[in-house]
């Protein structure tokens, strides 16, 4: 079956029959009877079953692929057997038609023919099943052992490599690869209520819907690793308990395992690698894949939000699983490559900001409108609250460059869906000029790197000075002060899933990745971490205990900091992953949460200190602001709203700033916060004296005296293991207490 466009000699390249490459051929199955085809419609995009004016019940077909010369909807029935039909509509490059008798649950595909000349960036090939880029829902696996040759347009293993991703493979991939699910569902969401919490008032929890419930004694085995595990009321009350506002789930959207970790016996377990930006990853369902994990999806969120507890994605929208010209060919690669890749001047070669191997070229009409469509989807039917961009900054390029005025950018602004969600950038890629942090615009919040770099500096007491901790403990102003953006712009975290566990940030300082089976190149060697004086596990008590400290450093300091706190699931129970720092495919116990850790004393308390420290955030607006610190007197007595002390107790001076120092004092006012609260009143608050300290010797520190207070109470001592042994010792303004070493004092102002 070799079209005339494959005899014709592809532009730059070899000859059919010239003695160059040829295409390998392999058999085609029998295609049964095509039933009826009527025109059908355009829009909306993908498959959409419905019920006509007339009574017949079918589903509409719709594919955007601009440069192809005939597409086939392939429908499959329980045994494999494929029935192909050809859709013959074509309106403004959209490939359409209705199928009378196509009910929900129908699995299917597309088979898209044109041009073979991937010297120009045409990578048509008809023998190669194709995923519907707006499937709702997906049936079926890749191979565990490998991605089989027939999933590449190319031959995989041709002899001279230089070449072997321009001869054409035509064996079908069919058997070899999942399927799009015809869904149907008119869920209007009307007994659901969205939690909204605003900004300035979240604690988002980063965790993975598998790892977070795969060893819960309290979810039910066969629930356990999926989107029902997740709204299992025994897990949801740990979130309760802990007093998060927002889950950030990892990747949930359909996604591929890399063909060099599946010949591992491994899998890219994080999920950075989507194929289907509509579809709910199917392996998380519990309930079933031929479209029940959609209804499973929409009852975890359900289940969240009458929790009180927002669901934000991780979003993949830079890159998908298809990589570069080596990679297989899966969906959008086959449909229209030059559409929806970014190509370089030899397209034969795709442009890679990512690290992955391919970037969309959200530039394009369509492509911006796979994506856009795919976030409204997710918000308007199936319920999330907020998006986390994976390497946001290739989103916001324009041709070449990162351009905040960008088509991508400039649409979420004026959409009155998308503007109204959370939105958050990580804001950097592996490009030229990648690094975006503090750039965005207004309606973005940011993941701030520049936060975490100083917090875990400052504790390892690797900081030259605190001019840098000031700026990150304050909100990040120099970041973030412009174009209206507000503190919560910041989205402040210590750990994130990239990196160390917050426990092993304090027990290891270098990266473990064997398992990871790359020889331990793989993950960052900029870990900014400190072991405490032995590297990873020990039976040294003294250690053991130092590192607990430095943990209840970390957080608390990172639940005092201006801006928005991100949490990694597990961090609160000291999860470790054994020095890995790229746990990517690691589906086992070292990703998975280990809950016997709530057993354990030590860090039962470190549960214990996180949610209270959650709750005294919640309680004190000071701790939350909406607004940028003034610096500037509020009261003729000159009391400001934010002051920085040194140890000797006096207001540190412009010298101050510049010196090596290893204590630092906040001093947050609640006596005038700005903004007013829902009912139009002034926002009154405590005021508060935080005190870190991250020498290794015990410091005195003078406590200041009026107009900042005249006596000081004990509120937090992360020196102390069991805070409730340590709140309500008060102090006398001027007196010189002893801050312990290494070690964190919140006093409120008494």
């Amino acid at each position: 079956m070799t079209s005339a466009a494959e005899q014709r000699a592809p532009a730059g390249g070899p000859a059919a029959g010239s003695g160059q490459p040829s295409a390998v051929k392999g058999a085609r199955r029998a295609v049964p009877p095509v039933p009826a085809v009527w025109p059908g419609a355009p829009t909306p995009l993908g498959a959409r079953y419905r019920v006509g004016p007339d009574g017949v019940a079918g589903t509409n077909f719709a594919l955007w692929a601009a440069g192809a010369e005939a597409v086939r909807v392939c429908l499959f029935d329980e045994g494999g057997r494929e029935t192909q039909i050809p859709l013959t509509e074509l309106t403004h490059e959209i490939w359409h038609g209705f199928v009378p008798g196509v009910m929900p649950g129908q699995r299917y595909g597309y088979r898209v023919d044109g041009r073979w000349d991937p010297w120009t960036g045409a990578r048509w090939n008809p023998a190669k099943l194709l995923l519907d880029p707006y499937a709702r829902a997906v049936d079926g696996e890749y191979a565990s052992s490998g991605l089989a040759p027939e999933v590449y347009g190319h031959v995989r293993d041709w002899p001279d490599q230089s070449v072997a991703d321009t001869v054409r493979d035509e064996r079908d991939s069919a058997p070899y690869v999942p399927k799009g699910v015809v869904v149907h569902d008119d869920d209007d969401w009307s007994d659901d209520r969205r939690p909204k919490t605003p900004w300035a008032d979240s604690v988002i929890y980063e965790l993975h819907v598998r790892g977070f419930t795969k060893l819960h004694p309290g979810v039910p085995e066969e629930l356990r690793g999926t989107y029902a595990g997740l709204a299992h009321p025994a897990a949801i009350d740990h979130l309760v308990r802990l007093g998060v506002t927002a889950v950030e789930l990892l990747p949930v959207h359909q996604f591929a395992h890399e063909d060099h970790l599946l010949r591992r016996g491994l899998t890219n377990y994080w999920g950075y690698n989507s194929i289907g930006y509509f579809a709910p990853h199917a392996a998380y369902a519990a309930s079933g894949t031929t479209g029940q994990q959609v209804g499973e999806f929409k009852r975890m969120v359900r289940a969240l939000h009458a929790a009180g507890i927002e669901v934000i994605l991780d979003v993949v929208y830079n890159h998908t699983a298809e990589a570069g010209e080596l990679g297989p060919t899966l969906s959008l690669k086959g449909i229209d490559n030059r559409g929806y890749y970014r190509l370089q001047d030899d397209a034969r070669r795709y442009a890679d900001y990512t690290g992955c191997g391919n970037t969309l070229h959200v530039v394009r009409p369509q492509v911006l409108r796979l994506i856009t469509d795919s976030l409204r989807y997710w918000v308007t039917e199936m319920g999330v609250d907020g998006f986390r961009f994976d390497l946001a900054a290739a989103l916001a390029r324009s041709m070449h460059d990162v351009d905040m005025l960008s088509p991508f950018l400039a649409v979420i602004a004026q959409d009155p869906v998308l503007r109204r969600v959370k939105l958050i950038a990580e804001p950097w890629d592996i490009g030229s000029g990648g690094y975006q942090v503090g750039a965005f615009p207004p309606l973005w919040t940011e993941w701030n790197d520049r936060y975490r770099n100083a917090v875990r500096d400052f504790w390892r007491h690797a900081l030259p000075d605190v001019r840098e901790m000031g700026y990150r403990l304050s909100g990040s102003s120099d970041l973030y002060a412009w174009g209206g953006r507000r503190p919560y712009a910041s989205v402040n975290f210590v750990t994130a899933h990239d990196g160390f566990t917050l426990r092993d940030l304090v027990s290891y300082e270098t990266k473990h990745n064997e398992a990871n089976g790359e020889s331990n190149r793989d993950g960052t060697d900029d870990n900014r971490s400190w072991n405490c004086g032995a590297e990873g596990e020990t039976d040294d008590a003294d250690v053991r205990a130092l590192r607990r400290r430095q943990l209840r450093n970390l957080l608390t300091t990172l639940l005092l900091s201006t801006g928005v706190p991100m949490l990694v699931a597990g961090d609160e129970l000291g999860r470790t992953q054994r020095g890995n720092n790229n746990a990517y495919c690691q589906d086992n116990e070292t990703s998975w949460l280990d809950w016997s850790l709530l057993e354990q004393p030590g860090w039962r308390a470190l549960f214990d200190l996180t949610s209270r420290l959650i709750a005294l955030r919640h309680r004190h607006p000071v701790l939350r602001r909406r607004a940028f610190f003034s610096g500037r007197a509020q009261t003729a007595d000159g009391l400001r709203d934010l002051a920085w002390f040194t140890a000797r107790g006096a207001e540190m001076t412009e010298g101050d700033w510049y010196a090596p120092a290893a204590t630092l004092g906040m001093y947050l006012s609640g006596r005038d916060i700005p903004g007013r609260d829902e009912r139009g009143a002034p926002v009154v608050d405590d005021s508060f004296l935080a005190v870190l300290h991250a020498g290794d010797r015990a410091t005195g520190f003078v406590l200041p005296g009026p107009p900042w207070a005249e006596r000081y109470e004990v509120v937090v001592d992360t020196s102390v293991e069991e805070q409730d042994r340590a709140p309500g010792t008060v102090h006398r303004a001027g007196a010189e207490i002893t801050v312990p070493a290494r070690a964190v004092l919140l006093l409120k102002v008494a």
